[in-house]
């Protein structure tokens, strides 16, 4: 066979088209896997990637210390509640709870029961709502777990014990642990956790 007039055998020729099509088929190959490779790192989104190089987007909210109203619970039968220390003392005569008012509020303990009587006035039996003034950092009630918060600090969640005010069924008043400014986490996060904070 005659190739640019050259003389080839035939097995010469097949040789030489058999190695061309090997070397174009092997470099077309690592062509693909080097594209690939590019392409993954620059436009595939990676989530745990992502997470691992900048945190974990969290919600959150930003302690401001001020003053509110909570609603807390107390249980009242026949216009009268048994409550404890703690919440004795933040209750008084006057006081609004549910659609009554609070008549009076023990000094001593009730000897059979062990708790302080509180006597209301106009007053539905059932769980009714007395509403406490704090000061303090307000916060969601579910970021609050076990007296613990979680604070986002240089880029990581930090676990800060908090002494709580108040508390009704939405919201947490912190009265000690946190403070003005403080990034307080909202989201499930675990202890030195990866966060980002987006603002």
């Amino acid at each position: 066979m005659k190739i640019f007039g050259k003389n080839f055998d035939d097995k010469k020729v097949k040789k030489i088209v058999y190695t061309a099509v090997f070397v174009v088929l092997i470099g077309w190959f690592v062509f693909r896997f080097i594209m690939v490779a590019i392409e993954s790192r620059m436009t595939v989104f990676n989530p745990a990637r992502v997470v691992n190089q900048n945190g974990t987007l969290i919600e959150y909210v930003t302690a401001h210390k001020q003053n509110g109203s909570l609603g807390m619970p107390v249980s009242v039968k026949n216009n009268r509640a048994y409550v404890s220390g703690t919440v004795r003392t933040k209750l008084r005569a006057g006081q609004k709870i549910g659609d009554g008012v609070i008549v009076s509020v023990s000094s001593g303990l009730d000897l059979d029961s062990g708790m302080y009587v509180v006597k209301t006035k106009n007053v539905v039996d059932g769980i009714n709502y007395v509403q406490i003034d704090v000061n303090g950092y307000f916060v969601p009630a579910y970021a609050v777990h076990d007296g613990v918060v979680f604070v986002a600090d240089s880029g990581t969640a930090v676990a800060r014990s908090v002494t709580i005010a108040g508390q009704d069924s939405d919201v947490a008043c912190i009265s000690d642990g946190i403070k003005d400014g403080d990034i307080v986490i909202t989201s499930k996060v675990t202890e030195s956790q990866k966060v980002k904070v987006q603002q």
